[in-house]
């Protein structure tokens, strides 16, 4: 007999194929064969990304937050600038404040954590019935849109206790977010699994040292920003491009989602 998580998975695969007959879904037929990020946009991108996420930082996020534990948090986001990478790299998957996978998953074992979920809105099909340009998600089984789409089979999965999730808009948007999930709940300990292209998991790594969270990026491809134009036209809801995602990708959200849904239910390692 199926568990719940598995009865979900299995549910939405079958309501994905029933939605497909009725109404078929844009999709990108092939791969682009595309840079993630131009050699152009890599140069100096650490500058460029910081000039961007100080100069767009219209609530002032980054001062405020610094000016509750300066030397701490500081200190925290001069570390993060002055390394070269923020984070480590295992294929798709970006680590923050990790090593390697498996430190990951001991994450994901500890019941009084919080996990935070969040999906870029490129993530999204053309036809959103919520709109794409927006945090807002129907995400309704009985939606022959939603039923096809990738964030409503995650959001599905990810129906468990002490778990978050949204849709990101913006940069901005989820470093808000989880700097207020954070404040919110001070006595867990906030763990995040976020999915966006590599330019925006490359330029969140330092908003997530700052506040010394850990968590795990994992890269959209397709039609990508590879360009720090085009990641600004798609910070202001100008992306007509689709993106995909790995099946290796797809399976580390999975699994993680699988693996947190038995540490909720209290199931023994």
């Amino acid at each position: 007999m199926l568990g719940r998580f598995e009865q979900k998975k299995e549910l939405f695969e079958k309501n994905k194929l029933k939605s497909a007959s009725i109404l078929s879904l844009k999709i990108l037929e092939n791969e682009p064969k595309i840079p993630q990020i131009t050699p152009k946009t890599r140069r100096f991108l650490k500058l460029k990304s910081l000039f961007y996420i100080l100069k767009e930082d219209h609530k002032n996020l980054v001062g405020r937050y610094i000016l509750k534990k300066p030397f701490h948090y500081g200190a925290n986001f001069l570390k993060s600038l002055l390394k070269k990478e923020s984070y480590n790299r295992i294929g798709d998957a970006f680590l923050y404040g990790l090593d390697d996978l498996e430190e990951w998953k001991e994450k994901l074992k500890n019941k009084q954590a919080l996990l935070v979920v969040g999906f870029s809105y490129c993530h999204k099909p053309l036809e959103c019935p919520s709109g794409r340009f927006t945090s807002a998600c129907k995400s309704q089984s009985a939606d022959p849109v939603c039923s096809q789409c990738l964030i409503h089979k995650y959001k599905l999965l990810a129906e468990i206790p002490h778990t978050i999730t949204f849709v990101i808009p913006t940069i901005h948007y989820i470093g808000e977010k989880i700097l207020k999930i954070k404040k919110n709940y001070p006595d867990r300990e906030v763990i995040f699994l976020i999915s966006a292209c590599e330019m925006t998991l490359k330029m969140f790594g330092d908003w997530g040292n700052m506040a010394s969270i850990k968590g795990i990026g994992i890269r959209l491809g397709g039609r990508i920003c590879n360009t720090m134009r085009a990641f600004i036209l798609s910070e202001q809801g100008i992306k007509p491009g689709l993106t995909t995602i790995s099946e290796s990708a797809d399976q580390i959200i999975t699994e993680s989602l699988s693996l947190w849904d038995k540490t909720q239910a209290g199931v023994d390692f």
